[in-house]
Parts: C-alpha cells; structure tokens; sequence
C-alpha cells in the first residue's frame, strides 16, 4: 500500500470516526437516552406543546413584581409565549433533526473554530439564527401599534439581521453595524444600511431608535458605548431598546478565546428582579437614562445537533434620555 493510500485510508477512518462519536452523543440526548432527570423531564416537557408551552410561559417570562425596586414596579410589562415564538422553536426543532446538514455544520466548526469567531462559523454556516422579540412584543414594548412608523432605526451587533427585520418593518431607514464579515453579508442581502462600529456615531444625523440587543455583556467599553447612544438619539423623542443576559456576565471573544472587557460594569444582585432594579436604578441612570419599560423574554438561538434550540435569560428595556442630561455632552 502506498502512502498516499494509507493516508486516504486513515482519514477515511478518522472521519467515520468522528462521525460515530457524534452519533453516539446525540443518540444520549434523545428520547430513552436521556439518561438525567432534569434533562428527562425538560425533554418530555417539549414533546407536548401544550405542556411546553406551559412550561416556558411560566420559566421563562415569569417575574415576581414584588421583588422589583419600587421606581422599576410599575414600569414592568408582562410578556408571554406567542405564535412566534413558537413558529421559531418549531423550525430550530425540525434543522436540529437535519442529520447529515448537523455532521457537515458540526464538522466545519472543529476546523475553523481556532481561525475565526463563533459568530462568524455561524454567519459562514448560515445558522445560529436569533430569535429576542416577535413583532407583537416589540409593539407591546414601544406601546406602538402595528401601523406605526418612524424615521431612523440603528441595529447595533445586528448578526444576521433576523431581529432587525423584527424592528425594521416599522422605520423607513435601516441602519444596523456587525463585525462579522460573514454576518455583514447577510445584513446587505437584507438590504440595510452597513455602518462601521467607528461610524455610526458621526454620520451627521441622529436615529429614532437604537436598538442594542445582547451587546451590552459582550464589548470592550460599554460605558462609552451607552454614551455614544445617548448622543446618537433624537433628543426628547428617541428611544433606545437594550436586551441584557441576566446573570451579568461581561466577557468579550478575541481570537477564539473569551476575556474580560477593559471596561467593567459591576451589576449587583442574584436574581433577575434583583439585577433589573440594579441595572435601572444605577447603571443607567448614571449613563444618563431612565427606564420606560422592561420585561423578561428567552433569548433563542437555533441549536444544532445536540440542542434543538439554545435559550438565556433577557431582560428587555426600553430607555429614554434623562431630562436632566440630554444637554450634556
């Protein structure tokens, strides 16, 4: 046997390998296989969707009002699980079930994981999709109705441009920023304004609303960021929408590895309640906002061939420029 056929030989080996292996590890993650009680009993919960949906109503929208500071009671707002957002645990349910389409993802991903982002593989695979608000919980949120509109939307960290959509249905201009080249791809094929994370900021004009969802947690100099934004908005009447994982854990990717950012914000408390009155009653409030409204929504992202669907705990605010601020510079 020559080398190159030994080669081929053992690749070939190597890859029917891999591919068992990752067989293996979905076949524990499925019906009998699922061998823990807790993963047991979420697994059985979402093969009714009545008891799932039972089930994330109650786990992933539930907050206890009380617990609230007194100034952030009133202005929270009750979410709750909709058509939406089912339709998009549905489809991340049906591509997890895509086998041969989940090995190649999962394939690609061993390789380029130690090259690029993971935000990036995704972009490149064209999965990973994000699902924060469907188009009523947004409306809810704004306390808009379907047909209203407005000037200029900002998509600050856009991805893919899924929730953009979500939000830009309402506005007559669509700006969003991503540095992912895959991920700007998708956001031109959109047909929305590219700008550059050095850009937005002067581009002579100011938005409507700015939308920084799930960002907060995952950049260098989010201080700064919230004072950038506070100056990007149209005074009086602009409004920034800010999706924020709780708990708080800042940490930014550099080359394939996780870091703190050089910029650290300190959010105190253990629950949700706990860290959403925090989050309203100091950290924007010294940034220079003030909470209109707040609720709690799972943030979905597509699973792959180990997950149907993977989920985090957001707090969703929507905020205004402090009157006592908005001249300042």
């Amino acid at each position: 046997m020559c080398p190159l056929q030994l080669k081929t030989l053992l690749f070939g080996a190597w890859l029917l390998g891999y591919v068992f292996f990752l067989l293996s590890i979905r076949r524990m993650w499925t019906g009998k296989y699922v061998r823990s009680p807790l993963a047991r009993s979420l697994f059985l919960n979402m093969v009714s969707e009545d008891e799932a949906a039972a089930t994330e109503t109650q786990e992933w929208y539930r907050c206890g009002p009380d617990l609230l500071g007194e100034s952030v009671r009133p202005l929270f707002v009750q979410s709750h699980l909709d058509s939406d957002t089912k339709a998009f645990l549905k489809r991340s349910v049906d591509k997890s079930g895509w086998l041969f389409t989940q090995l190649y993802h999962s394939f690609v991903s061993t390789f380029l994981s130690p090259l690029v982002s993971r935000t990036s593989i995704n972009g490149f695979l064209g999965r990973g999709s994000m699902f924060v608000f469907s188009p009523e919980q947004f409306q809810q949120l704004l306390r808009v109705g379907p047909e209203w509109r407005s000037d200029r939307l900002l998509d600050l960290g856009a991805g893919d441009g899924a929730v953009t959509g979500v939000m830009g249905a309402h506005f007559r201009e669509v700006y969003a920023t991503e540095v992912s080249p895959p991920m700007q791809w998708h956001l031109q094929r959109r047909n929305y304004k590219l700008l550059g994370i050095d850009e937005w900021q002067h581009t002579g004009f100011q938005y409507d609303v700015i939308s920084c969802l799930n960002l907060l947690d995952r950049c260098e100099h989010p201080l700064h960021l919230l004072q950038d934004i506070r100056l990007s908005l149209v005074p009086s009447t602009g409004r920034l929408i800010l999706a924020a994982v709780l708990p708080f854990q800042p940490y930014v990717e550099v080359g394939g590895k996780w870091q703190r950012p050089k910029e650290h914000i300190k959010v105190q408390g253990k629950t949700w309640e706990e860290q959403v009155t925090n989050l309203s009653s100091e950290v924007f409030r010294k940034a220079g906002f003030e909470v209109e409204a707040v609720t709690r929504l799972p943030y979905l992202c597509e699973g792959d061939m180990y997950n149907d669907y993977y989920v985090l705990d957001d707090a969703v605010f929507v905020l205004k420029v402090s009157d006592n601020t908005s001249e300042s510079a």
